[in-house]
């Protein structure tokens, strides 16, 4: 594995335990629910950087995700639709995180949480 790619995925395992540890403050699910999306995106870059494909400057995790040419199943791809939602440009810190319909519950984040953890397992065992 390359040395950027285990980059990737060591800022992506940063982003899934700061994601764990914010999990229990109900006040505070949009920033777990953007540290998802950040150890998404960070998990897709290293596929990418991987497969030597060029990097691309996006945040868009569907983009990237076919981009990696990374096979999810149905609930999965859903997570993801979802999850994607949540980045947003840094010029607003008050929607930081939100979904369209506010922040996200207790529930949601703790599925977004299995649902990296998966991901970063499943695809750190490919890569290997």
């Amino acid at each position: 594995m390359k040395q950027t790619t285990k980059d990737w995925l060591s800022a992506a395992e940063d982003d899934l335990w700061a994601a764990k540890k914010l999990a229990s403050e109900v006040r505070l699910t949009n920033i777990v629910a953007f540290h998802c999306q950040q150890c998404l995106e960070k998990c897709f870059k290293a596929v990418i950087e991987e497969q030597g494909k060029p990097s691309i400057k996006s945040h868009d995790l569907l983009r990237l995700q076919v981009n990696a040419n990374i096979q999810l199943a149905e609930t999965e791809t859903t997570l993801l639709e979802i999850i994607n939602e949540v980045y947003i440009d840094a010029r607003y810190p008050g929607d930081l995180g939100l979904l369209p319909h506010g922040k996200p519950t207790t529930s949601e984040v703790e599925a977004f949480i299995f649902f990296c953890e998966v991901l970063l397992e499943r695809l750190t065992i490919q890569m290997k």
